[in-house]
């Protein structure tokens, strides 16, 4: 069976240079990225300053969100139809570096506190008073990037991710031990997303 190739690459297409001129901008990088969090009134302590600037620098490892759509298969004589169902939305998971004034492992525990008392399980119960919406953002290492603006490191932002009216549901425990010498406190929270948006080069996407 002859397979149609219409206008097919050629081979001076495939080297290492059109490769190279295929990556606009470079490559994105992993290890640059920021979390900007927001915590509900009441959690954050009066003593601790820009708690913003400190998850900024101190959430170590985030992650950009999958995107999912569940299909829906319909038996038709035979064979099976796949029509496009719901949007899903995953759990977010960021890890955050431990320091002495405990200020955002407290604030995550009072946060998760409001909604569930330890002592009597009660707690808040308007999603208004208990979520926060967050973001991440890409950056980059050029100084100037095109339609990208900059984030508090100077560093241009590539492309930001919302999500929108997140809540903690695990912060994972501490490890401690003897033997752990040299190394940093870190612990994760997991949070439940309603949804997220993104934008960036391309606009904005739902």
């Amino acid at each position: 069976m002859a397979i149609n190739q219409q206008n097919p690459p050629k081979t001076a297409d495939r080297t290492i240079d059109k490769f190279k001129s295929r990556l606009s901008g470079g490559i994105a990088r992993p290890n640059l990225f920021e979390v900007v969090l927001a915590f509900p009134d009441g959690v954050v302590d009066s003593s601790v300053n820009d708690l913003d600037a400190k998850a900024r620098f101190l959430v170590k490892a985030a992650a950009l969100p999958a995107s999912n759509i569940a299909p829906i298969s319909v038996p038709f004589r035979g064979r099976t139809l796949k029509i496009a169902g719901d949007r899903t939305f995953d759990e977010w998971t960021i890890t955050v570096i431990n320091d002495t004034d405990f200020a955002l492992r407290s604030s995550f525990e009072r946060w998760m506190n409001s909604m569930s008392k330890v002592s009597d399980n009660s707690g808040t119960t308007n999603p208004e008073d208990y979520t926060r919406d967050a973001y991440v953002n890409q950056l980059g290492r050029s100084s100037v990037a095109p339609n990208s603006q900059e984030s508090d490191q100077n560093l241009p932002v590539l492309r930001t991710y919302k999500f929108y009216s997140v809540f903690p549901t695990n912060i994972s425990q501490l490890d401690l031990s003897y033997d752990s010498s040299d190394q940093t406190e870190e612990f994760t929270v997991t949070l439940q997303v309603q949804w997220w948006e993104a934008a960036g080069n391309g606009g904005d996407v739902a």
